[in-house]
């Protein structure tokens, strides 16, 4: 059988920038290279693109203290088809597919989905405007709103409308405590719980960081559940898993770094009638926002049995330890087997 050619796209301009890295490096070191030509490819925190040799270890610091060795790539169309042009030895490579294993800004947010398009390049996960859509908290809230799939009441605004929300009107609107996000953003950077007007100062200041548009949204008190799914037009779901961390808040340290106390349940104790609630609502949402591919949906269960969309991830974390391939397997699918199936679903997208 023919090899493909598949191109693994990683780091970025993102403030996830480590978690991409690590989550391409458990990739490449899972995938089954005999179906697959692999190039990978390196985007710095500048945004420079660098192509790696295939036996190269993958991690930042290693990756860092190389680049000069590395050449520089960019991306070109020969005869219609997308290729690799390496810019130091003038040759190019043609791509079938790519893997773009990138969180946050310009991995999740449409951005190389367009850039792919442009190329003529088949991408892993959901097309440039699911992908833009799903990373704005306020736009897709807004349209799961419209499909009567619940999600936390929310504000938003820019920052400078900030004047039109002072502490007293979002505890008027919302109640407290509330969250604060960056609008377009993920692994929980930029987010905080709100109780009182020194805590929302600070709050502001922290997500307008990471965005010129953010998202305060009512705090939903219940279980943290999460589901994987993968599909096309056919959408499967994985069982449920839980996370518990241990101060009521799953931070980025708490979601990737190993030294913590996050309980992550596997599968979550949940009644068979819940199971499925869990599945449906998930795939609806999923459909909803129109996502391809492969993505990670997370909600909340009250004690009331009512389901709450907090967000889906187009690009969920890939590390050794994130909840997307640990369900999988959880599920009897194997990461080999669910990295083969994610590209498959991209070349016939």
């Amino acid at each position: 059988m023919k090899k493909i050619n598949l191109m693994i796209v990683f780091g970025g301009k993102s403030s996830e920038h480590s978690v991409s890295i690590w989550s391409a490096e458990n990739i490449i070191n899972t995938i089954d290279k005999s179906k697959y030509i692999l190039s990978l490819i390196y985007i710095d925190k500048k945004g420079n693109w660098y192509k790696l040799p295939n036996n190269f270890k993958i991690e930042e610091k290693e990756i860092n203290a190389n680049l000069k060795k590395f050449s520089n790539v960019c991306l070109c169309l020969k005869d219609s088809k997308g290729h690799i042009f390496d810019l130091k030895n003038k040759t190019s490579k043609i791509v079938d597919v790519c893997f773009p294993i990138m969180h946050g800004l310009n991995g999740e947010d449409g951005a190389i989905q367009g850039l792919l398009q442009m190329h003529n390049i088949k991408c892993v996960g959901p097309s440039m405007l699911s992908s833009s859509i799903n990373m704005d908290k306020d736009l897709s809230k807004k349209i799961l709103k419209y499909f009567n799939i619940k999600v936390a009441e929310f504000v938003s605004f820019k920052k400078h409308e900030i004047k039109s929300w002072s502490f007293e009107k979002v505890k008027k609107t919302l109640g407290a405590p509330f969250c604060v996000k960056p609008a377009n953003n993920g692994s929980s950077i930029g987010i905080s719980k709100v109780r009182n007007k020194d805590e929302y100062i600070l709050a502001l200041k922290n997500a307008f960081q990471y965005d010129k548009k953010i998202i305060i949204e009512k705090c939903i008190f219940g279980r943290e559940i999460e589901c994987s799914l993968i599909g096309n037009t056919e959408v499967f779901a994985s069982i449920p898993g839980e996370i518990i961390p241990e101060d009521n808040f799953y931070s980025y340290s708490r979601k990737y770094l190993k030294n913590n106390t996050t309980q992550l349940i596997i599968p979550a104790d949940l009644l068979k009638k819940q199971v499925k609630q869990v599945q449906s609502f998930a795939i609806s949402a999923y459909k909803a926002l129109e996502c391809s591919g492969f993505s990670r949906v997370d909600m909340f269960l009250t004690k009331n049995g009512e389901l709450y969309l907090n967000e889906i991830n187009t690009i969920p974390g890939f590390t050794s330890i994130s909840m997307f391939p640990k369900l999988w397997e959880a599920s009897n699918l194997d990461q080999k087997k669910l990295i083969n199936l994610i590209i498959q679903l991209a070349l016939k997208n």
